[in-house]
């Protein structure tokens, strides 16, 4: 049977706990957020220098970067953003938080350390043009 969990419960009322959950549901997903196809390609696009200003590749065009996305996520992360004010949730905090744990390599390379960083920038890059990336 499944279990119902009520988020007005007592025990979810820390902040920590329900993060803690979601980091954990993320990370038990056979393939991440962000399929395995496209690490290579957001990595890429990391390293780009500046990578704020043709993040994609693509000249502009919406989308054109993640053709291979058929399902984008439906996380409502940037609202969470609007609530910077309050939650201390910039781009970067999500990126540092949330990024090893929605982009990651299908093999673990050697040093765990090198490529956290690239895979924080890569939420960053993904939240900075979520628009782009993802048209309504």
């Amino acid at each position: 049977a499944e279990e119902r969990l009520s988020l007005a419960d007592p025990e979810w009322s820390d902040v920590h706990v329900v993060t803690g959950a979601l980091k954990l549901f993320f990370r038990e997903l056979p393939e991440p957020l962000v399929p395995y196809e496209l690490f290579d390609p957001f990595i890429e696009a990391v390293m780009m220098e500046p990578w704020h200003t043709d993040p994609l590749g693509d000249g502009g065009r919406s989308g054109a970067g993640c053709g291979a996305w058929d399902h984008p996520p439906t996380l409502r992360i940037p609202r969470v953003m609007e609530r910077v004010d309050v939650n201390r949730m910039t781009r970067q905090n999500i990126g540092i938080v949330f990024g090893p744990t929605l982009l990651r390599p299908e093999r673990e390379p050697g040093s765990l350390a090198v490529g956290m960083a690239q895979q924080n920038q890569a939420v960053e890059l993904l939240l900075a043009h979520f628009d782009r990336i993802f048209p309504a």
